[in-house]
């Protein structure tokens, strides 16, 4: 299983930070430097990520589980030959690679509020796989990709939907319109597996982001998918508000498991002092309301040519399995053989605390 070229990767394995001076064309042939930075680790960063979203997919075809999450996963921006945005290795292009080993159609959903143009141009010319964006367009806003008219080639024409948005964006706006795209999508393309990319920076309050979406609203769309029982693997992404991406991603855990969590944060000594912002709340921290400027007619034409392109679609396509390339062996987790600290993160129910060099402190 591959995706990204060999020199590229080769490239990651042997960049450390002290040796940029001495790779300048390499730097920019990968598009590595600014919004792509060389860290201390960055191999064993991307190993970990992307791990989790292939192992995470394997269980799936497996039948280990019916959901698996990575937090850590969703990096969406990453081409075959370079990085971007922040995104190093596509750890969604190589779990949606894994799981069209047992399935004839994936679905690939994205509500973070750049447009997922690498997973996108992964599968751009492919009707095995449907890529559907709902994200930020225009103002030069980055990747500056995912424009209403972009829907495939060849045989993927009409299999990647986008669905551009204009700042402030809030929940009834957001939720209807998402709803309403993705009943008509697994209407028509009927997918076996969907892995859901949740990046946080649609929040309202990003430091990034320009939209209004509360943490309901954004957890709405993850309970939306879940209730189509498909197995399904459940992705982070960006988002720029620590606070704000702790909570959501927290809030989205609970939904995945049917469970609710109450609205005051429960006091502990780990970052408890983060979610001063909005009062120690689970709600999103946004100190400033964004006008919508996402009108009902805008709305509704969007809905209009979104049903259009979905309705040229004659049939979901079909797919004659010869024998799957094996599967790696996946163990069933058996929690209560681990000792405490591994199995609740500490004695107490707790992560162990490590201070990083990028936190803040109180006397700084």
């Amino acid at each position: 299983m591959q995706f990204h070229s060999e020199d590229y990767i080769s490239f990651l394995t042997k960049i450390t930070p002290d040796k940029q001076h001495q790779y300048v064309s390499e730097m920019q042939k990968f598009n590595l430097g600014e919004d792509c930075p060389i860290f201390d680790h960055m191999v064993d960063f991307c190993r970990r990520y992307t791990g989790g979203s292939i192992d995470g997919a394997t269980r799936l075809n497996l039948q280990l589980s019916d959901i698996a999450i990575n937090w850590s996963g969703g990096l969406h921006h990453a081409k075959k030959t370079e990085a971007s945005g922040f995104c190093y290795v596509n750890d969604l292009v190589l779990a949606i690679l894994e799981l069209l080993k047992q399935h004839a159609r994936v679905l690939y959903i994205d509500i973070d509020i750049h447009h997922g143009d690498g997973v996108e141009e992964a599968f751009y010319i492919t009707d095995r796989v449907m890529t559907v964006s709902f994200h930020k367009y225009g103002d030069m806003f980055f990747p500056g990709t995912g424009a209403l008219q972009d829907v495939g080639l060849n045989s993927g024409k009409y299999y990647s939907v986008n669905v551009p948005l204009s700042d402030g964006v809030d929940d009834v706006t957001f939720v209807d319109l998402f709803k309403f795209v993705m009943r008509d999508v697994m209407d028509m393309f009927q997918p076996g597996a969907i892995v859901l990319q949740c990046g946080a920076d649609s929040l309202a309050g990003d430091r990034i982001g320009c939209f209004n979406l509360s943490l309901k609203g954004h957890s709405d769309c993850v309970a939306f998918m879940k209730s189509f029982k498909k197995p399904i693997l459940v992705t982070g992404g960006g988002g720029y508000t620590k606070s704000n991406v702790a909570r959501c991603w927290a809030n989205e855990t609970a939904t995945l498991l049917g469970k609710s969590l109450a609205e005051d944060i429960p006091p502990h000594k780990s970052y408890y002092e983060y979610y001063a912002d909005a009062d120690y709340k689970l709600k999103a921290h946004a100190p400033v309301w964004i006008e919508n400027q996402n009108s009902p007619q805008q709305i509704e034409k969007l809905k209009a040519q979104v049903r259009r392109n979905l309705r040229s679609l004659n049939f979901a396509p079909s797919v004659e399995f010869t024998e799957a390339p094996p599967d790696g062996l996946v163990p069933e987790l058996d929690e209560n053989a681990l000792k405490p600290d591994e199995r609740f993160g500490g004695t107490v129910g707790r992560d162990s605390l490590r201070d990083h060099d990028s936190e803040f402190y109180d006397e700084e």
